[in-house]
Protein backbone atom coordinates (compact mmCIF):
# COMPACT_ATOMS: atom_id res chain seq x y z
CA UNK A 1 0.00 0.00 0.00
CA UNK A 2 1.16 3.53 -0.49
CA UNK A 3 1.46 6.21 1.82
CA UNK A 4 -2.14 7.39 1.15
CA UNK A 5 -3.45 4.11 1.74
CA UNK A 6 -1.58 3.87 4.94
CA UNK A 7 -2.97 6.94 6.52
CA UNK A 8 -6.74 5.97 5.51
CA UNK A 9 -6.01 2.57 7.12
CA UNK A 10 -5.04 4.25 10.49
CA UNK A 11 -7.29 6.81 10.27
CA UNK A 12 -10.33 4.59 9.99
CA UNK A 13 -9.12 2.56 13.16
CA UNK A 14 -8.96 6.05 15.28
CA UNK A 15 -12.00 6.97 14.04
CA UNK A 16 -14.09 6.72 17.13
CA UNK A 17 -11.38 8.38 19.35
CA UNK A 18 -11.64 11.63 16.60
CA UNK A 19 -15.40 11.70 16.88
CA UNK A 20 -15.46 11.48 20.84
CA UNK A 21 -13.29 13.82 21.27
CA UNK A 22 -14.90 16.67 18.70
CA UNK A 23 -18.37 15.77 20.88
CA UNK A 24 -16.81 16.28 24.43
CA UNK A 25 -15.49 19.68 23.11
CA UNK A 26 -19.10 20.37 21.82
CA UNK A 27 -21.10 19.18 25.14
CA UNK A 28 -18.55 21.40 27.16
CA UNK A 29 -19.02 24.56 24.47
CA UNK A 30 -22.80 24.15 24.02
CA UNK A 31 -23.39 24.05 27.56
CA UNK A 32 -21.17 26.94 28.52
CA UNK A 33 -22.47 28.94 25.53
CA UNK A 34 -26.02 28.17 26.71
CA UNK A 35 -25.50 29.34 30.45
CA UNK A 36 -23.75 32.55 29.31
CA UNK A 37 -27.06 33.00 26.96
CA UNK A 38 -25.18 33.17 23.45
CA UNK A 39 -27.46 31.39 20.95
CA UNK A 40 -25.84 29.00 18.79
CA UNK A 41 -26.29 25.68 17.14
CA UNK A 42 -22.97 24.05 18.08
CA UNK A 43 -22.51 21.17 15.74
CA UNK A 44 -19.19 18.11 15.67
CA UNK A 45 -18.39 15.61 13.09
CA UNK A 46 -15.22 13.65 12.59
CA UNK A 47 -13.98 13.43 9.32
CA UNK A 48 -15.32 11.07 6.76
CA UNK A 49 -12.72 8.60 5.83
CA UNK A 50 -13.68 8.80 2.02
CA UNK A 51 -13.75 12.38 2.14
CA UNK A 52 -10.65 12.82 3.68
CA UNK A 53 -8.85 10.41 1.32
CA UNK A 54 -9.99 12.41 -1.35
CA UNK A 55 -8.55 15.98 0.68
CA UNK A 56 -5.35 14.21 1.56
CA UNK A 57 -4.59 12.72 -2.12
CA UNK A 58 -5.21 16.66 -3.80
CA UNK A 59 -2.86 18.21 -1.14
CA UNK A 60 -0.27 15.29 -0.85
CA UNK A 61 0.90 16.64 -5.02
CA UNK A 62 1.71 19.99 -3.47
CA UNK A 63 2.64 18.92 0.03
CA UNK A 64 4.72 15.93 -1.23
CA UNK A 65 4.37 14.07 2.78
CA UNK A 66 7.66 11.77 3.51
CA UNK A 67 5.73 9.94 5.72
CA UNK A 68 2.40 9.53 8.27
CA UNK A 69 3.20 12.60 10.75
CA UNK A 70 3.53 14.38 7.84
CA UNK A 71 -0.24 14.10 6.68
CA UNK A 72 -0.56 14.22 10.49
CA UNK A 73 0.70 17.75 10.50
CA UNK A 74 -1.34 19.32 7.88
CA UNK A 75 -4.58 17.85 8.45
CA UNK A 76 -5.27 19.30 11.41
CA UNK A 77 -9.53 19.52 11.47
CA UNK A 78 -9.79 15.45 12.04
CA UNK A 79 -12.37 16.45 14.36
CA UNK A 80 -14.38 19.05 14.30
CA UNK A 81 -17.28 21.68 16.47
CA UNK A 82 -18.56 24.30 14.47
CA UNK A 83 -20.42 27.13 16.09
CA UNK A 84 -23.45 28.93 14.26
CA UNK A 85 -23.74 32.18 15.91
CA UNK A 86 -27.72 33.69 15.27
CA UNK A 87 -25.82 37.15 16.04
CA UNK A 88 -22.30 37.29 14.43
CA UNK A 89 -21.29 40.34 16.56
CA UNK A 90 -20.94 37.68 19.40
CA UNK A 91 -18.20 36.50 18.03
CA UNK A 92 -15.58 37.26 20.35
CA UNK A 93 -17.69 36.85 23.27
CA UNK A 94 -17.47 33.14 22.40
CA UNK A 95 -13.86 33.32 21.89
CA UNK A 96 -13.35 34.67 25.10
CA UNK A 97 -15.28 31.65 26.64
CA UNK A 98 -13.24 28.91 23.94
CA UNK A 99 -9.94 30.13 25.56
CA UNK A 100 -11.01 29.81 29.33
CA UNK A 101 -12.18 26.19 28.48
CA UNK A 102 -9.66 24.54 26.37
CA UNK A 103 -5.58 25.11 25.84
CA UNK A 104 -4.88 26.68 22.29
CA UNK A 105 -2.39 24.74 20.17
CA UNK A 106 -1.64 27.91 18.17
CA UNK A 107 -2.95 31.79 17.34
CA UNK A 108 -6.40 31.34 16.46
CA UNK A 109 -7.00 32.09 12.15
CA UNK A 110 -9.12 35.28 11.52
CA UNK A 111 -11.24 34.79 7.86
CA UNK A 112 -11.43 36.32 5.54
CA UNK A 113 -7.50 34.92 4.76
CA UNK A 114 -5.16 37.64 3.09
CA UNK A 115 -4.96 35.21 -0.25
CA UNK A 116 -6.01 35.47 -3.89
CA UNK A 117 -8.80 33.69 -5.18
CA UNK A 118 -9.09 32.09 -8.87
CA UNK A 119 -11.93 34.39 -9.05
CA UNK A 120 -12.31 38.34 -9.06
CA UNK A 121 -14.49 38.74 -5.63
CA UNK A 122 -16.28 41.31 -5.04
CA UNK A 123 -17.32 40.46 -1.64
CA UNK A 124 -14.82 39.49 1.12
CA UNK A 125 -16.11 35.43 1.28
CA UNK A 126 -15.67 33.95 4.21
CA UNK A 127 -16.03 35.16 8.19
CA UNK A 128 -15.29 33.28 10.86
CA UNK A 129 -12.32 32.48 13.11
CA UNK A 130 -10.88 29.25 13.45
CA UNK A 131 -9.53 27.94 17.06
CA UNK A 132 -7.31 24.48 17.18
CA UNK A 133 -7.22 23.19 21.16
CA UNK A 134 -6.88 20.76 23.05
CA UNK A 135 -9.17 19.60 25.99
CA UNK A 136 -7.92 20.40 29.40
CA UNK A 137 -7.20 17.82 31.70
CA UNK A 138 -9.44 19.01 34.35
CA UNK A 139 -12.48 18.78 32.57
CA UNK A 140 -11.86 15.09 31.55
CA UNK A 141 -13.04 12.20 34.04
CA UNK A 142 -10.25 9.51 34.43
CA UNK A 143 -12.36 7.41 31.55
CA UNK A 144 -11.64 10.58 28.82
CA UNK A 145 -8.29 11.53 29.80
CA UNK A 146 -6.99 9.95 26.67
CA UNK A 147 -8.92 12.38 25.08
CA UNK A 148 -6.94 15.45 26.03
CA UNK A 149 -4.42 14.47 23.25
CA UNK A 150 -6.37 15.29 20.06
CA UNK A 151 -6.50 18.50 18.75
CA UNK A 152 -10.29 19.44 18.14
CA UNK A 153 -10.51 22.79 15.28
CA UNK A 154 -13.96 25.16 16.43
CA UNK A 155 -14.99 27.23 14.01
CA UNK A 156 -17.02 30.10 14.78
CA UNK A 157 -19.09 31.86 12.30
CA UNK A 158 -22.78 33.04 11.78
CA UNK A 159 -25.30 30.23 11.18
CA UNK A 160 -25.76 32.50 7.31
CA UNK A 161 -22.07 32.49 7.03
CA UNK A 162 -21.60 28.71 7.93
CA UNK A 163 -24.16 27.60 5.20
CA UNK A 164 -22.74 30.10 2.33
CA UNK A 165 -19.13 28.17 3.35
CA UNK A 166 -20.33 24.87 2.93
CA UNK A 167 -21.85 25.29 -0.10
CA UNK A 168 -18.69 26.95 -1.38
CA UNK A 169 -16.32 24.38 0.14
CA UNK A 170 -17.74 21.60 -1.57
CA UNK A 171 -18.28 23.28 -4.95
CA UNK A 172 -14.54 25.21 -5.45
CA UNK A 173 -12.85 23.09 -3.03
CA UNK A 174 -13.75 19.31 -3.89
CA UNK A 175 -14.96 19.43 -7.13
CA UNK A 176 -16.58 16.18 -7.61
CA UNK A 177 -17.88 17.11 -11.66
CA UNK A 178 -15.19 19.26 -12.71
CA UNK A 179 -14.27 23.13 -11.85
CA UNK A 180 -16.19 25.86 -12.09
CA UNK A 181 -17.39 28.07 -14.91
CA UNK A 182 -17.11 31.85 -14.49
CA UNK A 183 -20.90 32.04 -14.00
CA UNK A 184 -20.76 29.89 -11.16
CA UNK A 185 -18.27 31.92 -9.50
CA UNK A 186 -20.11 35.15 -9.88
CA UNK A 187 -23.20 33.44 -8.10
CA UNK A 188 -21.51 32.10 -4.91
CA UNK A 189 -20.17 35.51 -4.80
CA UNK A 190 -23.44 36.92 -5.42
CA UNK A 191 -24.59 34.65 -2.38
CA UNK A 192 -21.60 36.23 -0.18
CA UNK A 193 -22.94 39.69 -0.77
CA UNK A 194 -26.81 38.91 0.40
CA UNK A 195 -24.65 36.48 3.32
CA UNK A 196 -23.03 39.64 4.01
CA UNK A 197 -26.38 41.39 4.07
CA UNK A 198 -28.23 39.29 6.49
CA UNK A 199 -25.31 39.55 8.54
CA UNK A 200 -25.50 43.51 8.34
CA UNK A 201 -29.25 42.24 9.39
CA UNK A 202 -29.00 40.05 12.02
CA UNK A 203 -26.42 43.13 13.73
CA UNK A 204 -29.22 45.42 13.44
CA UNK A 205 -31.73 42.87 14.99
CA UNK A 206 -29.71 42.58 18.07
CA UNK A 207 -29.58 46.33 18.84
CA UNK A 208 -33.24 46.18 18.34
CA UNK A 209 -33.85 43.25 20.58
CA UNK A 210 -31.26 44.96 23.15
CA UNK A 211 -33.25 48.22 22.83
CA UNK A 212 -36.50 46.53 23.83
CA UNK A 213 -34.48 44.80 26.53
CA UNK A 214 -33.92 47.67 28.42
CA UNK A 215 -37.34 49.01 28.51
CA UNK A 216 -36.98 49.58 32.46
CA UNK A 217 -39.85 47.38 33.79
CA UNK A 218 -40.11 44.94 31.40
CA UNK A 219 -39.94 41.69 32.57
CA UNK A 220 -36.58 39.76 31.24
CA UNK A 221 -38.97 37.20 28.94
CA UNK A 222 -35.17 34.56 28.92
CA UNK A 223 -31.98 34.34 30.02
CA UNK A 224 -31.07 35.47 26.78
CA UNK A 225 -32.68 38.47 27.13
CA UNK A 226 -30.77 39.40 30.35
CA UNK A 227 -27.16 38.67 28.67
CA UNK A 228 -28.22 40.85 26.05
CA UNK A 229 -29.12 43.23 28.51
CA UNK A 230 -25.38 42.68 30.50
CA UNK A 231 -23.67 43.09 27.49
CA UNK A 232 -25.08 46.13 26.46
CA UNK A 233 -24.57 47.86 30.20
CA UNK A 234 -21.29 45.96 30.65
CA UNK A 235 -19.03 47.89 27.95
CA UNK A 236 -19.03 51.68 30.13
CA UNK A 237 -19.26 49.61 33.47
CA UNK A 238 -16.38 47.59 32.92
CA UNK A 239 -14.36 50.65 30.37
CA UNK A 240 -13.74 48.03 27.43
CA UNK A 241 -15.81 46.14 24.96
CA UNK A 242 -18.50 44.53 26.23
CA UNK A 243 -18.01 41.61 23.73
CA UNK A 244 -14.83 40.90 25.74
CA UNK A 245 -16.50 40.73 28.78
CA UNK A 246 -17.27 37.07 30.41
CA UNK A 247 -21.07 36.75 31.56
CA UNK A 248 -20.51 33.27 33.59
CA UNK A 249 -24.14 31.05 34.46
CA UNK A 250 -26.32 34.10 33.15
CA UNK A 251 -29.22 31.16 33.50
CA UNK A 252 -28.42 30.92 37.00
CA UNK A 253 -28.45 34.49 37.67
CA UNK A 254 -31.79 34.88 35.76
CA UNK A 255 -33.38 31.76 37.76
CA UNK A 256 -32.22 34.23 40.75
CA UNK A 257 -33.96 37.14 39.60
CA UNK A 258 -36.96 35.70 38.68
CA UNK A 259 -37.33 34.48 42.47
CA UNK A 260 -36.38 37.39 44.21
CA UNK A 261 -38.49 39.64 41.70
CA UNK A 262 -35.78 41.20 40.14
CA UNK A 263 -35.76 40.21 36.63
CA UNK A 264 -35.93 44.11 35.51
CA UNK A 265 -33.85 46.65 34.09
CA UNK A 266 -34.88 48.78 37.38
CA UNK A 267 -34.53 45.91 39.52
CA UNK A 268 -30.75 45.05 38.11
CA UNK A 269 -29.91 48.51 38.13
CA UNK A 270 -28.30 48.55 42.09
CA UNK A 271 -26.41 45.50 41.33
CA UNK A 272 -24.59 47.03 38.16
CA UNK A 273 -22.50 50.14 40.17
CA UNK A 274 -20.27 47.86 42.10
CA UNK A 275 -19.42 45.01 39.13
CA UNK A 276 -15.24 45.39 38.48
CA UNK A 277 -13.67 44.44 34.98
CA UNK A 278 -12.39 41.43 36.55
CA UNK A 279 -14.20 38.87 34.77
CA UNK A 280 -11.71 36.57 34.31
CA UNK A 281 -11.54 35.46 38.67
CA UNK A 282 -15.50 36.50 38.81
CA UNK A 283 -17.88 36.99 35.37
CA UNK A 284 -20.78 39.50 35.38
CA UNK A 285 -23.40 36.93 37.01
CA UNK A 286 -21.13 35.65 39.82
CA UNK A 287 -20.72 39.29 40.40
CA UNK A 288 -24.08 40.03 40.83
CA UNK A 289 -25.09 36.75 42.30
CA UNK A 290 -22.66 37.38 45.53
CA UNK A 291 -24.50 41.12 45.88
CA UNK A 292 -27.61 39.21 46.07
CA UNK A 293 -26.59 36.54 48.17
CA UNK A 294 -24.26 39.37 50.28
CA UNK A 295 -27.89 41.36 50.87
CA UNK A 296 -29.82 38.56 52.62
CA UNK A 297 -28.27 35.10 53.80
CA UNK A 298 -31.61 33.05 53.59
CA UNK A 299 -31.25 33.38 49.64
CA UNK A 300 -28.40 31.00 49.48
CA UNK A 301 -31.16 28.24 50.26
CA UNK A 302 -33.06 29.55 47.21
CA UNK A 303 -30.07 29.82 45.17
CA UNK A 304 -28.98 26.19 45.29
CA UNK A 305 -32.03 25.03 44.83
CA UNK A 306 -32.35 27.03 41.65
CA UNK A 307 -28.84 26.58 40.70
CA UNK A 308 -29.76 22.53 40.87
CA UNK A 309 -32.74 22.76 39.06
CA UNK A 310 -30.71 24.68 35.86
CA UNK A 311 -27.98 22.45 36.09
CA UNK A 312 -30.30 19.63 35.44
CA UNK A 313 -32.11 21.20 33.02
CA UNK A 314 -29.29 22.23 30.59
CA UNK A 315 -26.99 19.37 31.64
CA UNK A 316 -24.60 21.48 32.68
CA UNK A 317 -22.90 19.28 35.12
CA UNK A 318 -22.43 15.42 34.18
CA UNK A 319 -24.53 12.64 36.47
CA UNK A 320 -20.49 12.30 38.38
CA UNK A 321 -20.12 15.82 38.66
CA UNK A 322 -24.20 16.03 40.44
CA UNK A 323 -22.86 13.47 42.91
CA UNK A 324 -21.73 14.67 46.26
CA UNK A 325 -20.83 12.23 49.25
CA UNK A 326 -22.77 13.65 52.49
CA UNK A 327 -19.43 14.81 54.35
CA UNK A 328 -19.04 17.20 51.91
CA UNK A 329 -22.68 18.72 52.01
CA UNK A 330 -22.09 18.99 55.11
CA UNK A 331 -18.82 20.48 54.96
CA UNK A 332 -20.30 22.73 52.61
CA UNK A 333 -23.31 23.92 54.68
CA UNK A 334 -21.11 24.03 58.25
CA UNK A 335 -19.09 26.76 55.89
CA UNK A 336 -21.40 28.63 54.43
CA UNK A 337 -23.26 29.09 58.08
CA UNK A 338 -19.86 30.54 58.90
CA UNK A 339 -18.75 32.66 56.16
CA UNK A 340 -22.38 34.31 56.01
CA UNK A 341 -21.36 35.07 59.61
CA UNK A 342 -18.46 36.79 58.49
CA UNK A 343 -19.89 38.72 55.48
CA UNK A 344 -22.32 39.68 57.93
CA UNK A 345 -19.99 41.78 60.16
CA UNK A 346 -18.02 42.88 57.60
CA UNK A 347 -21.07 44.73 56.28
CA UNK A 348 -21.63 46.20 59.76
CA UNK A 349 -18.15 47.55 59.83
CA UNK A 350 -18.32 49.45 56.55
CA UNK A 351 -21.54 50.92 56.83
CA UNK A 352 -20.48 52.45 60.13
CA UNK A 353 -16.89 53.84 58.18
CA UNK A 354 -18.48 54.03 54.32
CA UNK A 355 -21.74 55.59 55.32
CA UNK A 356 -22.46 57.22 51.67
CA UNK A 357 -21.45 53.84 49.75
CA UNK A 358 -23.07 50.58 49.08
CA UNK A 359 -21.48 47.24 50.55
CA UNK A 360 -21.89 44.43 49.24
CA UNK A 361 -19.65 41.33 48.89
CA UNK A 362 -16.49 41.82 50.82
CA UNK A 363 -14.57 41.68 48.07
CA UNK A 364 -10.26 42.01 49.10
CA UNK A 365 -10.58 45.70 48.16
CA UNK A 366 -12.88 46.63 50.38
CA UNK A 367 -10.80 44.67 53.58
CA UNK A 368 -8.06 46.73 52.72
CA UNK A 369 -9.67 50.05 52.71
CA UNK A 370 -11.23 48.71 56.21
CA UNK A 371 -7.70 48.06 57.58
CA UNK A 372 -8.89 45.14 59.97
CA UNK A 373 -6.03 43.05 58.89
CA UNK A 374 -2.65 42.35 57.75
CA UNK A 375 -1.29 41.26 54.65
CA UNK A 376 -0.64 37.72 55.58
CA UNK A 377 -4.55 37.68 56.78
CA UNK A 378 -5.90 39.27 53.76
CA UNK A 379 -4.06 36.44 51.52
CA UNK A 380 -5.66 34.09 53.68
CA UNK A 381 -9.31 35.72 53.24
CA UNK A 382 -8.50 36.00 49.89
CA UNK A 383 -7.97 32.08 49.77
CA UNK A 384 -10.78 31.77 51.49
CA UNK A 385 -12.79 33.51 49.51
CA UNK A 386 -11.99 31.67 46.22
CA UNK A 387 -12.85 28.36 48.32
CA UNK A 388 -16.48 29.43 48.66
CA UNK A 389 -17.15 31.21 45.22
CA UNK A 390 -16.04 27.00 44.40
CA UNK A 391 -18.37 26.19 46.42
CA UNK A 392 -21.07 28.29 45.84
CA UNK A 393 -21.04 28.65 41.84
CA UNK A 394 -19.75 25.31 41.38
CA UNK A 395 -16.66 25.53 39.81
CA UNK A 396 -14.82 23.08 41.85
CA UNK A 397 -15.69 20.96 44.62
CA UNK A 398 -12.65 20.34 47.45
CA UNK A 399 -12.80 17.10 49.58
CA UNK A 400 -14.38 17.86 53.30
CA UNK A 401 -11.26 18.03 55.11
CA UNK A 402 -10.01 21.24 52.87
CA UNK A 403 -13.59 22.61 53.28
CA UNK A 404 -13.66 22.48 57.16
CA UNK A 405 -10.04 23.27 57.86
CA UNK A 406 -10.84 27.01 55.90
CA UNK A 407 -14.46 27.15 58.09
CA UNK A 408 -11.77 26.75 61.36
CA UNK A 409 -9.36 29.10 59.66
CA UNK A 410 -12.75 31.59 59.29
CA UNK A 411 -13.91 31.26 62.55
CA UNK A 412 -10.48 31.97 63.87
CA UNK A 413 -10.77 35.51 61.42
CA UNK A 414 -13.76 36.28 62.50
CA UNK A 415 -13.15 36.34 66.24
CA UNK A 416 -10.37 38.30 66.11
CA UNK A 417 -12.82 41.20 64.11
CA UNK A 418 -14.84 41.22 66.88
CA UNK A 419 -11.95 41.48 69.60
CA UNK A 420 -10.75 44.57 67.61
CA UNK A 421 -14.41 46.52 66.62
CA UNK A 422 -14.50 46.16 70.62
CA UNK A 423 -10.57 46.97 71.36
CA UNK A 424 -11.08 50.56 70.32
CA UNK A 425 -13.83 51.42 72.10
CA UNK A 426 -12.55 50.62 75.34
CA UNK A 427 -9.32 52.69 74.19
CA UNK A 428 -11.31 55.34 73.59
CA UNK A 429 -13.27 55.09 76.91
CA UNK A 430 -9.67 55.06 78.45
CA UNK A 431 -8.31 58.46 76.49
CA UNK A 432 -11.49 60.24 77.59
CA UNK A 433 -10.85 59.14 81.70
CA UNK A 434 -6.93 60.44 81.16
CA UNK A 435 -8.01 63.70 80.02
CA UNK A 436 -10.39 64.78 82.24
CA UNK A 437 -8.00 63.44 85.07
CA UNK A 438 -5.41 65.44 83.88
CA UNK A 439 -7.92 68.18 83.25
Amino acid sequence: MGLVEDFITRYKKEYDFYDQAARLVSQLLERNLQSAGIRAMVTFRAKSPSRLEIKVRQRSIEKNYQNLDDIYKDIVDLAGVRVALYFPGERDQVGKIVLQLFILDEDPKEFPAQSKPTYEKRFSGYWATHYRVRLRDSSLNDAQKRYADALVEIQVASVLMHAWAEVEHDLVYKPMQGHLSEDEYAILDELNGLVIAGEIALERLQRAGEARVASRDRQFANHFDLAAYLLDKAGPLLKGPASEAVLGRIDVLYSLLRRLNLATPDGLEPYLATLTGDTERRPLAQQIIDQLLAEDASRYKTYEELRAVTDRESSYLSQDERLIAPEIQTAIGQFLSKWIAFERAIREIAATQFKDRRIGFPTTSVLAELQLFDEETLWEIDRIRRLRNNLVHGIEIPDAAEINEAGRRLEVILQGVVKTQQAPSNSSLNRTRRKRRAS
